[in-house]
């Protein structure tokens, strides 16, 4: 077993390294082998072989946003769970029961956000946007 702090870091280092050695060197493969084509197909915008229609700068519903957050909350349930899997023997009840206060508080921003309608993405809102009654406004006053 190592003893010291060189002992025990020197292989992450050695790993670390490595892990950059080989990305470079996979950079520097393809640069050196690989073709440079440069024409319009190849540098339009891929999405699915459909060809891409509309303007880059449309404006997206906040619901993307709202679900980027949910999936967020659930990634970070995720990372508090696995550790405490590990170690449920030793925090017998007490860590049981704080495990599950914490699940109660996850699932009722879940279903916060569920009975808000954020997650449903069936209905279209009919309210106007404060962009949509601005631009409104500035074009009945010309």
């Amino acid at each position: 077993m190592p003893t010291s702090y060189p002992d025990t870091y020197f292989p992450v280092l050695i790993q670390v390294a490595i892990a950059i050695l080989v990305a470079a060197g996979l950079v520097a493969i393809s640069m050196l082998v690989g073709k440079r084509v440069r024409n319009r197909v190849k540098d339009s915008p891929y999405e699915s072989g459909i060809a891409p229609t509309g303007s880059a700068r449309e404006r997206f519903s906040v619901k993307f946003y709202l679900v980027a957050i949910v999936f967020i909350l659930f990634d970070i349930e995720a990372v508090f769970l696995y550790p405490w899997a590990v170690v449920y023997r030793e925090l017998k009840l007490f860590g049981f029961g704080e495990m599950l206060l914490f699940v109660i508080l996850i699932l009722s921003g879940f279903f916060y956000i569920w009975k808000k309608g954020a997650l449903d993405w069936s209905q279209e809102t009919s309210e106007a946007s404060p962009y949509d009654l601005q631009r409104a406004a500035k074009k009945n006053a010309a």
